[in-house]
């Protein structure tokens, strides 16, 4: 299946940038080395802010995806953030050999929940952001796993800096600081814009007694030298738990008095999860938890607050 090769390829991709900035990746997989565990990724987390003119927000990440044969799972509401979000499960993938794809959790801010004087401090960015893919990429993307004559390797050079590549310019550093006061996603957006938030390690896929629990993988990090979350979220046994590495710091590019300069911003952090087991209501059998708790999450946002 094609369209899998190609998501496969975009998510190295996204995950070299990731990694090369994270230094607590490398850390974890250096972990798993050593004790000889497995590693697969649950789920990509991507943030967005929904805006109307131009349009943005959710779609803007998740439709390329669609095209590429995600299909939208849930939704989730977080009132007190102002923001909701939705998870996007993978295309069916039969190929011999291949690692699963990851799940993607797609959120954005309801920019409308804000005071107005609040909107002006993310008009100035989001009022020009770039043009949508256009529907001949969508159209490229839906048919790479059935048509041989597609140049798939400029669809994937376009949608790579699709995430990589911030799709404004760089923001007013007074903005960013101003709109950080009253939510620090709204500033993380403005800086990063839709670069990858997180990858996600599945602790189930370890498969080794050293690191078979997310207690034992946390505190493996944790003596490896680690800044790690200082709790987990959920309880054990239960359908879902998730902790995380303390967010890396890195360079943003911001303006200032006409000029352009840099400014330390929390960049992305890495998460954990151990997914538990669930009756199935229509089989009555026993099936791992494949989606996400509101509540859990909610906590898992602050994880890239400013100090």
């Amino acid at each position: 299946m094609k369209n899998v090769e190609f998501l496969h390829q975009l998510f190295d991709r996204l995950w070299a940038t990731y990694r090369d900035r994270v230094t607590s990746v490398r850390d974890y997989e250096q972990l798993l080395a050593t004790a000889g565990a497995d590693f697969q990724n649950d789920h990509i987390a991507f943030r967005s802010i929904a805006w109307q003119q131009p349009a943005a927000g959710i779609s803007s990440i998740a439709r390329p995806f669609q095209a590429l044969g995600y299909r939208p799972a849930a939704c989730y509401h977080f009132p007190t953030k102002h923001l909701q979000a939705i998870h996007l499960d993978p295309p069916v993938n039969d190929t011999a050999n291949s690692k699963p794809l990851p799940k993607l959790f797609v959120s954005e801010l309801e920019a409308w929940q804000l005071d107005p004087a609040d909107r002006q401090h993310l008009a100035g960015s989001l009022d020009q952001h770039r043009r949508p893919l256009s529907l001949e990429v969508l159209d490229h993307l839906a048919r790479i796993g059935s048509s041989p004559t597609l140049d798939s390797e400029t669809t994937l050079e376009t949608l790579s800096d699709w995430f990589h590549q911030r799709p404004w310019p760089a923001p007013e550093r007074s903005d960013v600081e101003a709109v950080a006061e009253v939510s620090q996603y709204a500033a993380w957006v403005l800086v990063h814009g839709y670069a990858v938030n997180h990858f996600t390690g599945l602790v189930n896929a370890h498969r080794v007694e050293s690191l078979d629990s997310i207690e034992k993988t946390a505190a493996a990090l944790a003596a490896a030298g680690v800044s790690m979350k200082s709790d987990i979220e959920g309880e054990a046994g239960s359908r879902l738990r998730q902790t995380a590495t303390e967010a890396a710091v890195v360079d943003v590019e911001v303006t200032e008095a006409g000029q352009t300069t840099n400014l330390p911003w929390t960049y992305a952090y890495f998460e954990l999860a151990e997914r538990g087991e669930v009756i199935d209501s229509e089989s009555g059998e026993s099936t791992r938890f494949e989606g996400f708790l509101g509540p859990q999450a909610t906590q898992l946002f602050d994880m890239t607050r400013q100090s």
